[in-house]
């Protein structure tokens, strides 16, 4: 049994009855505390209650499809979301990472595969006290605190998803220079990037929307194509 989510409370949004049996039962000896959500109406209401600490949620989703559900539970909670999407559909992939998934694992997916994300999200979105990056990391008017996972950008608070804070202290800390997608992603995801994998261009699309352009037009990151992705220092 892994310590590390003795006490962590997973909520698996799905109406796939075997699979949700199968994944709890797994999920359930690696430690984890596993409630379950058969509908899209069900995974709002445990989002709402604050009675899980992160979601895996299925696209499709009898009354509520899980693109809605995301919706709703970003309008009012950064809590981590994991998308299950169908095997090869980008389409899905990217409206979820859009609306502020943290991350998604393809259909059908290994219990291993699911346990194994499920942890990585948790780490970059709940840094454990005592952290030695707790110091605040200061980019021209960019300012994150990696000790609550809270951002500022030119002194007004940035509503960024767990990843997308991963992903920006990156960047925040190599402010000026070019970093590759590689380094990031082994760096904010905790694994090395794979063939086609378009999370960190999906997340990152996200980011410059909410840092907004610079006088001159240009976003504030700026991406070398086939190289990675550099933060502006004004």
């Amino acid at each position: 049994m892994t310590k590390e989510n003795s006490l962590t409370k997973v909520l698996l949004a799905d109406d796939d009855d075997e699979l949700t049996a199968l994944l709890q039962e797994y999920l359930s000896e690696e430690g984890f505390d596993v409630a379950i959500a058969s509908d899209g109406r069900a995974a709002i209401a445990a989002a709402e209650q604050k009675s899980v600490d992160i979601i895996v949620l299925d696209i499709m989703m009898p009354r509520i499809n899980g693109i809605e559900v995301l919706q709703r539970i970003r309008a009012q909670s950064r809590i981590p979301v994991l998308m299950l999407t169908a095997r090869g559909d980008d389409v899905d992939r990217i409206t979820g990472l859009n609306l502020g998934a943290d991350d998604y694992v393809p259909k059908p997916c290994s219990p291993g595969e699911l346990a194994a994300r499920l942890r990585a999200i948790l780490r970059r979105t709940n840094q454990p006290a005592g952290n030695p990056f707790t110091a605040s990391v200061r980019a021209g008017r960019l300012v994150l605190h990696p000790g609550n996972r809270s951002a500022e950008w030119d002194g007004r608070p940035l509503d960024l998803t767990g990843t997308e804070f991963s992903i920006l202290e990156v960047l925040a800390r190599n402010a000026g220079q070019l970093v590759s997608k590689q380094d990031i992603s082994k760096r904010a995801f905790g694994e090395p990037l794979t063939p086609f994998d378009r999370r960190i261009d999906v997340h990152l699309s996200s980011v410059r929307q909410k840092l907004g352009r610079r006088e001159d037009g240009q976003s504030q990151i700026q991406s070398v194509r086939g190289q990675g992705y550099q933060l502006l220092l004004d």
